[in-house]
């Protein structure tokens, strides 16, 4: 297995500090983010999902897409993928992620997936989100590029059997799955080791960060309440080793992408110490 990080988790590097710190980590693949900066928050502090140094703005043209590629080339690293924020399923959106994907040479997009509040059945954003993985099944043929959806809490694929069920249809050399075992911290559990059987040849990536369970000290009809919060990677409920392991055991031989929300360490020590820890679990 091999290392890579996505731009999310590193919003105080530029695009160049991010290649420098990732090859000096020991880190192989960049996830850019593919998000634009609204201009209210461009004098904000770095943070994950406002003002994010290091990201692809969708509206960037050629000539900046290229940079992009060129950055990846010029470190020896390799542009595994862009990773925008589709839950709208919008088709026309979409296809313009994937033709900035192309340029700058991903093997993969993560796609959107409809999210799930109880405001609508699950039943009709299921039939929505099969009408639109036909059509990102044919632009991942067009452009070359795979696409993927992640497992997420709070979306209508927060596990792997839920994710396993909207993607069956399609053809594995096209629609895949990112596996979020943090993300399944918040909901969706289940025994990683059947769920990775279950998805086979969709398991197309994997993101490595931690979360965990805390009690808020409130109480609601007599019934204590808790909350989900981001963990440092030894620190939350997932158990990487074992993660690992059963990855191993199915045969898992692609990327392990980091994304850590902690927030316990800067940029490039969180680099450090993930290469550093995951390479101790996998030995």
């Amino acid at each position: 297995m091999k290392l890579s990080v996505f731009t999310v988790a590193t919003p105080d590097l530029t695009p160049v500090e991010l290649a420098k710190a990732a090859v000096a980590a020991g880190i192989e693949g960049i996830e850019w983010r593919f998000k634009d900066i609204p201009a209210d928050v461009a004098n904000e502090k770095p943070s994950f999902w406002r003002n994010n140094l290091c990201s692809i703005d969708p509206n960037a043209t050629d000539e900046e897409l290229e940079q992009f590629r060129l950055i990846a080339v010029n470190h020896n690293l390799v542009n595994l993928s862009v990773t925008p924020y589709l839950n709208s399923c919008d088709v026309a959106e979409t296809e313009q992620a994937f033709k900035a994907a192309r340029k700058v040479g991903a093997s993969f997009m993560r796609v959107g997936v409809p999210g799930y509040d109880k405001s609508q059945n699950y039943n009709d954003l299921f039939k929505k989100a099969v009408d639109y993985l036909h059509q990102v099944q044919e632009f991942s043929q067009q452009y070359g590029v795979k696409g993927i959806i992640e497992i997420h809490h709070n979306t209508i694929t927060p596990s792997a059997g839920l994710a396993h069920r909207l993607i069956s249809g399609f053809n594995p050399d096209y629609l895949g799955v990112l596996h979020d075992a943090g993300n399944m911290v918040h909901e969706g559990y289940e025994n990683y080791r059947m769920g990775l059987e279950l998805l086979g040849p969709y398991l197309t990536h994997v993101h490595v960060k931690n979360a965990r369970w805390v009690p808020t000290g409130e109480e609601q009809d007599g019934i204590k309440l808790w909350r989900s919060e981001w963990a440092p990677l030894d620190e939350g409920i997932v158990n990487y080793k074992q993660l690992l392991d059963d990855l191993k055991a199915v045969g898992y031989d692609g990327y392990l992408g980091i994304e850590d929300f902690s927030g316990q360490l800067g940029s490039q020590e969180m680099l450090t110490n993930f290469a550093t820890k995951v390479k101790q679990w996998l030995a």
